[in-house]
């Protein structure tokens, strides 16, 4: 397929690593030097902007951070005018439902498709991707999206993506909070964490988390690495959930406020 891609960073230069990997050509814009050049090493071509890297593409994959990212790019920078007839625009980013609708009440064919994993699993090509929209443009996109995306999961229409990226996330972060007051359980009982971490993963308490914190050595290792990410995503979470004005995180709070705090101490 003939790509643009906006956003090649952490997550974004592996994803088109494998996607000139696959056989794809792929017009890549990214702001530093030394991206570009890496990224012309692999095979992409590196373009002056966000429009010269949609024009006259099949498709634009955008991994930007955030939803303002999102917005100066995809609403108020030249991508709209410069999007090709018939184009599909993929948004990686994790945010609001209310961002790619916005970009598809301009005219643009939109999937949302928020990403869980991290660049070894796009190297890998087995990243999880939730798919929000239609499913005529999911199908144009697979033959891309597959150079990286195991599972690719159409989760429902427009928006449907971002919604269950954010219950994950909220999840995981609370999964994380939990760990942390597991962890304060253990020393009182005289189990030490790193004793406690070793054993969680091979046993019923297990959890992504678990498993990440045994990785990185500790629960506050863990928080203090997907921290950034996880403050972002609660506070997008938070806003959806004010603008419908019954969305309630029951059980989840007590456990998001344990995190918080781990993260304000690991910050302080």
């Amino acid at each position: 397929m003939e790509l643009g891609f906006i956003g090649a960073g952490r997550m974004g230069r592996p994803m088109v690593e494998r996607l000139v990997g696959e056989g794809h050509r792929v017009r890549v814009h990214v702001r530093t030097p030394e991206a570009l050049e890496a990224l012309a090493r692999v095979g992409a071509f590196p373009v002056a902007s966000a429009g010269a890297a949609a024009r006259d593409a099949e498709a634009v994959l955008v991994c930007l951070y955030d939803d303002e990212q999102v917005r100066a790019v995809c609403l108020e920078g030249e991508l709209p005018a410069a999007l090709s007839a018939g184009a599909v625009l993929v948004v990686h980013t994790t945010g609001s439902p209310r961002v790619v609708q916005a970009l598809a009440a301009r005219g643009a064919t939109v999937v949302d498709a928020p990403v869980s994993g991290g660049p070894h699993d796009v190297a890998a090509g087995r990243l999880t991707v939730f798919a929000g929209g239609e499913r005529g443009a999911l199908e144009c996109v697979r033959p891309a999206l597959r150079a990286y995306a195991d599972p690719l999961v159409h989760v429902g229409p427009l928006g449907a993506g971002q919604c269950l990226k954010l219950v994950n996330n909220t999840l995981f972060a609370a999964q994380i909070g939990l760990l942390a007051e597991a962890v304060r359980f253990a020393r009182d009982l005289g189990v030490p964490e790193e004793t406690l971490l070793a054993a969680l993963p091979h046993a019923s308490g297990a959890s992504r988390a678990a498993l990440g914190a045994a990785v990185k050595g500790s629960v506050a290792a863990l928080a203090a690495s997907a921290g950034p990410f996880l403050r972002k995503d609660l506070a997008v979470g938070a806003e959806v959930r004010a603008e419908l004005g019954s969305a309630r995180l029951g059980a989840l709070e007590p456990a998001l406020r344990a995190l918080l705090l781990l993260l304000d101490g690991t910050t302080a």
